[in-house]
């Protein structure tokens, strides 16, 4: 099983994960803010992770830390458990609707970070900014060593746009993660 926990406290958040690649998409998430919970659990069910993660961040301040430094251990947890990334698929790309949205992810899991997110996402969903998405992303994606595309094809409802793209990513990480052979899918023969 490819596996990764930790715990990282900061003056802001406190925060203990526990991540399986192989899992059965079991979703165990108390971050204190109820629709990124949820973004969570849709990214654990439909990327066919074990996720089981407890942040107590600053909330009297706002979301953001609590959101970003997610980001951050997730995508440590990601980058543990891939290890050398041997045999993985590493390149996925996804589109998934939500309704009336549709949103497009690619992923590549190289080593080397970096985000390219087309839309600003304004507004709120409940007591959610939605420009923490992009700031979940960034977090992600740096810690987790991945190039990270994402595009709304067709904007519309905030909810429906954030859950279209956390549902691609999950399909995105399910298929880029995947074991597919038995060597580390480089012309370089390592992924750093």
């Amino acid at each position: 099983m490819r596996e990764a926990s930790l715990t990282r406290k900061t003056k802001e958040t406190d925060i203990a994960l526990a991540l399986s690649l192989d899992g059965t998409g079991k979703a165990s998430v108390q971050t204190g803010v109820g629709f990124f919970d949820h973004m969570l659990e849709l990214l654990t069910v439909h990327g066919r992770l074990d996720l089981t993660l407890t942040c107590r961040g600053d909330l009297n301040v706002d979301a953001h830390h609590t959101v970003e430094d997610v980001g951050i251990a997730l995508g440590d947890c990601v980058r543990t458990a891939l290890g050398d990334k041997r045999g993985i698929a590493r390149f996925a790309d996804r589109v998934v609707p939500m309704d009336d949205v549709a949103a497009l992810v690619a992923v590549d899991f190289s080593g080397r970070p970096a985000l390219v997110f087309e839309e600003m996402l304004t507004g709120r969903v409940g007591n959610f900014d939605m420009e923490l998405v992009e700031e979940f992303l960034r977090a992600f994606s740096t810690h987790a060593g991945c190039n990270l595309y994402v595009k709304l094809l067709h904007a519309g409802n905030r909810h429906h746009e954030a859950e279209a793209i956390f549902k691609a990513l999950a399909l995105c990480l399910r298929d880029a993660v995947c074991v597919v052979s038995d060597v580390i899918p480089s012309s370089k023969g390592m992924l750093e």
